[in-house]
């Protein structure tokens, strides 16, 4: 079938549409600006048209001879949102009846029975979905709750409060039942509800198996992450708005997003039926909401850092944090970034760069380094006592004093995981780009924080590192250049 997917460039569209084209359909995407589709690694397998859900002229091109048009857009962050989604729900809902599309499907959000009295995000999603379900083409309008996966605004919300605040003092509604679902299953529901057959026009409720309470999830994720228990202190006093303005100061998810979230949390999330399933040939488990926060969490545990902070390489998982995911989701993660132009062969820099460690030191501020060694042994850690095996080269896998090789591109790049005692995860990046008769050494120290504690061991190493990171790209640098001189006088 040829679908439509409005709203590719978003956090759910941007992860529907590699399956919708796994799954053998031809796959459209309609886009504002066409630019932003295109680092995605999927890029090179759709159709990309230039358009705007409130505009007549876009949405012609995009609907013509569609089959299916999912329909993944709303103005949560923009004044007025309610009024924008019915006009563009309203027009998108009537070019696709004139452009002879077969279903419209729309994910919506979970709410309770009773519309009056929800909050301004839940009766748009809700208004939205009455939109569709009473246009002439049939729709199928998905409802889910709170989504897991790394890059959800939601989830992030959750785990910057988890992660940062051992002890919460929390508004009521931290004790209202909802129903989380795991992005992998909302996006298979998708992809189901793409290829449904006859013309079914009605809601479906998506959730995952278990019910759970804001405090509970909080409690389950401080679980998954490896985190102590979390104290929560619910006050009956919070207003909504209090709590946006509190999570707006303790996490970096915008109060614009935040505060709709937060409105809709008061409202009871839980499923009241669950007929969908039943209309799947092959249906799927429902993924429990511990692994669903394993699944958001894997890429740090399996340490492939450069999956989680860099976007050069494509995710595996729709809990993988995607490119075009907002700059606030997928976790902390701290980094010293230094760069040097000099003078010296590559050959040369690359030589000094695999032969650190051990008696050839850490050029930077021995006596720190030595104290940190003295301090993770005091710990139960490793310290700086295992060294290195040869002087000259490393291999991948081997421990050079408290680090791991993790990659090593000889001549390029050399990656090394911390294995001492620390409230997080550490790496640090070596690496050089030849440059006329001479190279770049570039070096990255990475941390993403484990919990409070995490955070405030980063802060507080924070006004060294110029001294040690700093010095250390230096002295690296200057340290190949003393090495040709030598060379010469000799």
């Amino acid at each position: 079938m040829k679908v439509l997917v409005a709203g590719a460039t978003g956090y759910v569209g941007s992860r529907l549409v590699p399956r919708l084209v796994a799954a053998g359909h031809t796959v459209r995407c309609l886009a504002r600006d066409p630019g932003k589709l295109r680092d995605q690694p999927w890029a090179g397998d759709v159709e990309v048209v230039r358009g705007d859900v409130l505009d007549w002229a876009g949405l012609d091109p995009a609907l013509a001879d569609v089959d299916v048009a999912h329909y993944l857009v709303h103005s949560l962050t923009s004044r007025g949102f309610a009024s924008t989604d019915r006009r563009a729900a309203g027009r998108f809902a009537a070019a696709a009846a004139q452009a002879g599309a077969r279903r419209l499907v729309y994910l919506g959000g979970l709410h309770p029975p009773e519309t009056a009295g929800l909050s301004d995000h839940l009766a748009s999603r809700t208004e939205v979905g009455r939109i569709f379900l009473d246009a002439p083409v049939p729709a199928v309008v998905l409802q889910a709750g709170v989504i897991i996966g790394s890059g959800s605004a939601s989830f992030e919300m959750l785990r910057y409060l988890t992660e940062r605040l051992p002890v919460s003092v929390t508004p009521r509604w931290v004790h209202t039942r909802t129903q989380p679902i795991a992005i992998r299953d909302v996006l298979a529901y998708l992809v189901a509800a793409t290829e449904l057959p006859g013309e079914p026009n009605r809601t479906f409720d998506i959730g995952g198996p278990q019910v759970l309470t804001y405090a509970d999830m909080m409690r389950g994720y401080a679980r998954a992450a490896g985190l102590p228990r979390r104290v929560i202190v619910p006050v009956p006093l919070l207003t909504p708005w209090l709590s946006g303005q509190w999570v707006n100061l303790v996490t970096p998810v915008p109060r614009s997003i935040a505060m709709p979230l937060i409105e809709s949390l008061e409202h009871e999330a839980v499923c009241r039926e669950d007929d969908l399933r039943s209309l799947l040939t092959e249906p799927a488990d429902p993924t429990p909401y511990a692994r669903a926060v394993e699944l958001a969490l894997a890429r740090i545990r399996e340490a492939d850092v450069e999956s989680h902070w860099s976007t050069a390489t494509a995710p595996g998982a729709p809990s993988d944090p995607l490119p075009s995911d907002p700059s606030w989701s997928g976790g902390t993660v701290r980094t010293d970034q230094r760069s040097v132009r000099c003078d010296v062969p590559p050959e040369r820099l690359w030589r000094v760069i695999e032969g650190i460690g051990g008696q050839n030191g850490w050029y930077s501020f021995p006596l720190a380094w030595a104290v940190r060694g003295w301090a993770d042994r005091l710990a139960g850690g490793v310290g700086l006592r295992r060294g290195r095996r040869d002087p000259a080269r490393l291999h991948l896998g081997e421990a050079l004093d408290w680090w791991r090789v993790e990659a090593i591109e000889r001549g390029r790049l050399l990656r090394l995981r911390a294995e001492m005692k620390v409230p997080g995860q550490a790496w640090l990046e070596m690496s050089l780009t030849p440059d006329g008769n001479g190279a770049v050494y570039r070096q990255r120290a990475v941390f993403v924080p484990r919990g409070l504690a995490g955070q405030l061991y980063w802060w507080a190493l924070w006004p060294f590192h110029g001294l040690i990171f700093g010095g250390m790209a230096r002295n690296i640098v200057r340290t190949a250049s003393r090495q040709g001189e030598a060379g010469a006088f000799r």
